[in-house]
């Protein structure tokens, strides 16, 4: 049995929170294998159900996010689930939107979830880290967390849930290399407009025009000096630089 953990923070007010990236991903996850409904269990929601064949359980701790191991620990020790058959799914800001990481073991990043789950059933539980990027300060993080996905956001989080979904089963089965090779190939069929789309790499591919001074792109052109062909001014020139008539 494999027990998927989503992380977010429990109510209304935080459901579309880049934090509570997790909870929207195990929601899509048990949608699409039609799990039995969420119950209260072990200071979360849990739902039983099967994906490709193997028995799978859905936790959501709602415990809040720093205290998530408390759920998770409860869940592990009733099922008898050893850590190498725990996924937890989080955000990760120092990956880009639409960008996924498998990993087992390691340390928190300082995630509060991650930090929680750790001393309670070991580090040895993979860990699926989902980008939602950075706000670029480290002054504006807490409120880029906890503030909720914009609406262009769904270019690139939509077509990551349903191929989180779709691919559900690698994860099932430990194929940690599959599963983020199926999320980059739908990563790089989302969001034909956003910043990762084909249309805008090119773009920016593109070479950039010959650098030009602001002065000298500023100063309008002079015409060319027209050389005389006869009078004295020719005939200096023609002493000058040694040309001969023709």
């Amino acid at each position: 049995m494999h027990l998927l953990v989503g992380l977010g923070n429990p109510g209304a007010q935080y459901e579309r929170n880049r934090h509570n990236i997790g909870f929207l991903a195990v929601d899509e996850i048990a949608r699409r294998h039609n799990f039995g409904p969420f119950r209260q269990k072990f200071n979360g929601l849990i739902a039983e159900g099967t994906i490709e064949g193997n028995k799978a359980l859905i936790l959501k701790p709602q415990t809040f996010m720093n205290r998530s191991g408390d759920s998770v620990v409860q869940a592990t020790k009733f099922y008898k689930i050893a850590p190498e058959d725990v996924s937890v799914l989080y955000d990760e800001l120092d990956l880009a939107p639409g960008k996924v990481r498998v990993k087992i073991g390691g340390g928190s990043g300082g995630h509060n979830g991650i930090r929680s789950i750790d001393p309670q059933i070991g580090p040895n539980y993979r860990r699926v880290r989902l980008g939602i990027g950075h706000p670029g300060s480290k002054d504006a993080v807490m409120h880029y967390v906890l503030g909720d996905f914009a609406k262009a956001d769904a270019a690139w989080l939509d077509p990551l849930l349903e191929a989180i979904a779709d691919s559900a089963g690698l994860l099932v089965r430990k194929d940690d290399n599959g599963f983020m090779n199926k999320l980059a190939i739908a990563n790089g069929k989302g969001g034909e407009s956003g910043p990762h789309s084909p249309a805008r790499k090119a773009q920016s591919e593109k070479p950039a025009p010959k650098a030009q001074s602001h002065i000298r792109a500023a100063r309008p052109k002079q015409p060319s000096a027209k050389v005389p062909e006869t009078g004295p001014m020719a005939a200096m020139l023609k002493k000058l630089f040694g040309k001969d008539d023709a």
